[in-house]
C-alpha cells in the first residue's frame, strides 16, 4: 500500500469553505480518477497559535505506478484549480510513502 499525503495550510477565515469545498467536490474528483482506493483527512492539531489551519488529506493507492499516473494525467487540472480558488490563501506540500 502507497499513501500519497497532502498536507494544506489553510487561512483560518475559509477553513470552513475550504472544507466543504473539498468534502463536496476536489476529494470526490481526485477519488473518480481511480487511482486511489482509499482517502482520510485529518485535521493537524498543533498546541501553538499559527497563522494557517493545517490539514492532511491522505490518499491510498494499491501502486506507486498508479500515484505516478495519477501525478502525470490527472493531477495537473486538479492542482490548478485549487492554486486559482485558494489563490495567496494556503500553502501545500505533499509526500510519497510505503507501508513497509
Amino acid at each position: 500500500m502507497v499513501l500519497y499525503n497532502v498536507t494544506v495550510g489553510i487561512d483560518p477565515d475559509i477553513e470552513n469553505e475550504w472544507l466543504g469545498w473539498m468534502k463536496s467536490d476536489h476529494i470526490p474528483a481526485i477519488m473518480a480518477t481511480n487511482m486511489f482506493v482509499e482517502y482520510k483527512i485529518f485535521k493537524v492539531l498543533s498546541p501553538e497559535e499559527e497563522e494557517s489551519v493545517s490539514y492532511s488529506v491522505q490518499y491510498f493507492a494499491e501502486s506507486v505506478d498508479q500515484v505516478v499516473q495519477y501525478l502525470n494525467e490527472f493531477a495537473p487540472p486538479l492542482v490548478e484549480e485549487h492554486r486559482q480558488r485558494y489563490h495567496n490563501r494556503h500553502v501545500a506540500f505533499r509526500t510519497l510513502l510505503e507501508e513497509a
